[in-house]
C-alpha cells in the first residue's frame, strides 16, 4: 500500500501543513499537562473510523473545544502507545513493521488501534505479532487480547496457539520416536544432542501431570515403539559384537557405544512403562541376557568397561521392578532365569564398584537404585516355585561372606516360614476318604 507521505504529501506534527490538533488526555493522571500534536484531518480521517465520525461532525474542528483540537482520553499507563498509533497512521505498512520494536510495543499500539478504530494499523500490528517470536508471558498476554477482537481479526493471532489436530500430533510423535531411536538416522556421536532433545519431548508429550499427556495411544503408536525398542537392542547386540574389535583400538569409543545403547534403552523403558508396554522390553532383555552377561564378564574386560557394567545394573533394575511387582507377568521358568542370570553379576559389580568407592575414576551406583534392586529381586524369589527359591537362597548363604549385596535375609526368613507351614499342611492333608495325600 503507498505510503500516505505520497499521497497527501503530508508528515506527522507538521506545523506547516496541519489543519489539526490531537491532544490526549491522560486518565487516571497526575495532572499532566497534554500534548498537541499537529496532524491532517485527511490522514485521521484515512486511518482511523473514530476521528472520521468526528470530523465528518460540524463542530469536530473544536471537538468541544477550541484552537481545532481534537481531544482523546487515553489510559495513562498506554498514553506511549496513543502517540505511535498517531505516527503509525503516516506510514507505509512496511515502514509500519520496521518501527515496531517488541512484541510489547505492537500489542500496545494494536490496543490503541483497537480503541481509535485504526483497521489498517490494527492489520499490521496482528501481521507484525503473527510472525514475531513471543515468550511465555506475551504468549499469554496475547491469548487473553485476541479474545476480545472480532474472529476475523483474531484468527491469525490464535492459529498459532490453537491445539493442532490429534492425527498432526501422532505424526510429529511417531516421527520423534523414530529419530529418537535412530530408526532413520545415524547412530553416530554427531547426533546424540539431537536425539536427546528428541526423547525429552517425546517424555513431554506423554506427561500426565499438571499438563494432560497430547499424544493418544492407538496401535500405530504403540506399533512405532516396538520398532524403535527393537532397534535399540538390535544396534545393542551390535555394538557387543564389534566390542571384542574395537576396543584393542579405541577402548573409549568402543566403551560409549554401548553406554550410549543402554542410556536409550534405559529412556525407551520409561516411555513404554506409560503405556503399559513394559512386557516388550522385559521380554527382549530376557531374550539377550546371556548374551550380554557373557560379553561383558570376558575376562578381557576385568578391569574396564565399569560405566557399561554399572549402566547394565540400571537397565536390568527396570526389568527386576517390572517382574517383581507383577506389572510384567512371566512364567516361573523366565523368572526364575531372569534372577539366575543377573544375580551373580549384580552382587559380583556391586562389591568391585563398593570397594573402589574412593576412586573417582570409577562410577557408583546409587544409594536409591541399589535398594529398589534389592527389595525387587527380593519380592522376585519370593514369587518362585520354593525349589528354585532353595537354589538361590543356598548360593546366597555359601557366598555370604564375600557378597553383602543383595541382602536377602528377608526372603530367607519368609522361605523358612513357608518351608514349616507346607510340612504341617503336609502332614495334616487327607483326601475325602482320610488317606495322607501328598501336597
Amino acid at each position: 500500500m503507498e505510503t500516505v507521505d505520497a499521497v497527501d504529501g503530508y508528515k506527522f506534527a507538521d506545523e506547516s501543513t496541519s489543519d489539526v490538533r490531537v491532544c490526549f488526555t491522560r486518565t487516571g493522571g497526575r495532572g499532566e499537562q497534554p500534548e498537541r500534536f499537529p496532524c491532517h484531518s485527511s490522514v485521521l480521517s484515512a486511518r482511523s473510523k473514530y476521528f472520521a465520525d468526528l470530523l465528518g461532525q460540524s463542530d469536530a474542528r473544536s471537538g468541544g473545544s477550541n484552537n481545532n483540537c481534537i481531544q482523546v482520553q487515553c489510559p495513562r499507563a498506554e498514553y506511549d502507545h496513543y502517540v505511535k498509533l498517531l505516527k503509525f497512521m503516516y506510514l507505509s505498512r512496511e515502514s509500519i513493521e520496521d518501527a515496531i520494536t517488541s512484541v510489547k510495543s505492537a500489542l500496545g499500539v494494536l490496543r490503541a488501534a483497537i480503541s481509535l478504530k485504526s483497521e489498517f494499523v490494527a492489520e499490521t500490528c496482528i501481521g507484525y505479532l503473527e510472525s514475531a517470536s513471543w515468550d511465555e508471558k506475551e504468549e499469554e498476554e496475547i491469548l487473553q487480547f485476541a479474545q476480545t477482537l472480532a474472529p476475523e481479526a483474531a484468527a491469525p493471532l490464535l492459529a498459532r496457539l490453537q491445539a493442532p489436530s490429534a492425527n498432526a500430533v501422532k505424526t510429529v510423535f511417531i516421527s520423534a520416536v523414530r529419530f529418537a531411536t535412530s530408526m532413520e538416522t545415524s547412530a553416530a556421536p554427531l547426533f546424540d544432542d539431537l536425539k536427546t532433545a528428541a526423547q525429552e519431548q517425546i517424555d513431554f508429550m506423554l506427561h500426565d501431570g499438571d499438563d494432560p499427556a497430547i499424544v493418544m495411544m492407538d496401535e500405530d503408536v504403540r506399533s512405532v515403539l516396538r520398532e524403535g525398542l527393537t532397534k535399540l537392542f538390535s544396534t545393542l547386540r551390535t555394538g557387543l559384537d564389534l566390542l571384542a574389535s574395537e576396543f584393542d583400538k579405541l577402548p573409549e569409543q568402543a566403551e560409549q557405544r554401548i553406554v550410549r545403547s543402554l542410556v536409550d534403552i534405559d529412556w525407551i523403558t520409561t516411555v513404554l512403562s506409560k503405556i503399559e508396554l513394559m512386557n516388550e522390553f522385559v521380554s527382549g532383555w530376557l531374550e539377550i541376557s546371556d548374551h550380554v552377561v557373557s560379553v561383558v564378564q570376558d575376562e578381557k574386560y576385568s578391569s574396564g568397561l565399569w560405566t557399561v557394567k554399572t549402566k547394565l545394573i540400571e537397565v536390568t533394575g527396570k526389568a527386576l521392578d517390572a517382574v517383581g511387582y507383577g506389572s510384567v507377568i512371566l512364567p516361573s521358568t523366565s523368572r526364575t532365569h531372569l534372577v539366575k542370570t543377573w544375580l551373580p553379576y549384580i552382587r559380583t559389580t556391586k562389591r568391585f564398584l563398593d570397594a573402589k568407592a574412593k576412586d573417582e575414576a570409577f562410577p557408583q551406583m546409587d544409594a536409591g537404585l541399589c535398594q529398589n534392586i534389592e527389595s525387587a529381586i527380593v519380592s522376585l524369589i519370593l514369587a518362585l516355585p520354593s525349589g528354585d527359591q532353595s537354589d538361590i537362597l543356598l548360593d546366597w548363604m555359601q557366598k555370604a561372606d564375600k557378597f553383602r549385596y543383595p541382602d536377602l535375609t528377608e526372603a530367607f526368613e519368609m522361605w523358612c516360614y513357608r518351608s514349616k507351614t507346607a510340612i504341617r499342611r503336609l502332614n495334616g492333608a487327607t483326601d475325602k476318604g482320610c488317606n495322607p495325600i501328598s501336597l
